[in-house]
């Protein structure tokens, strides 16, 4: 889906920046900090963990639901940087800036997939299945 962002240049005009993106970030992950774990574990935790110069254990810690240590906001600059990794900045658009993109009835069509997937197992258990 293409979504429209406007931002500004330097000149005080305003320039359309558009950006390709599927939905579902927000389906998949929970919060910011579990997509952006999701992404290290991809990467490989110690290979990050040099590129962030932290521990790999206190990456891990960081990237928890361990109250007493954050992921800060400079280490996920930093980890966009190295990495490449642009899903976090997606996942962040989707929820903020492109509620549109996300159809007003996916709950309910998620649903209806569920019923069907379980109608199909029952009809494979009565030897009905096609």
């Amino acid at each position: 889906m293409v979504s429209p962002v406007i931002t500004s240049s330097q000149n005080g005009a305003k320039e359309q920046l558009t950006l390709d993106f599927v939905p579902g970030l927000l389906e998949r992950y929970r919060s910011l900090r579990e997509c952006v774990g999701s992404g290290i574990y991809q990467r490989g935790l110690g290979r990050v963990a040099i590129d962030l110069d932290l521990a790999p254990g206190n990456l891990s810690v960081q990237i928890s639901d361990d109250p007493s240590r954050k992921f800060s906001v400079d280490s996920l600059e930093r980890y966009i940087e190295k990495t490449g990794d642009n899903t976090p900045i997606m996942y962040l658009i989707e929820k903020f800036l492109a509620p549109d993109a996300r159809p007003k009835n996916a709950h309910e069509v998620q649903e209806i997939r569920n019923q069907l997937a379980q109608a199909m197992r029952k009809l494979e258990a009565l030897g009905g299945a096609v």
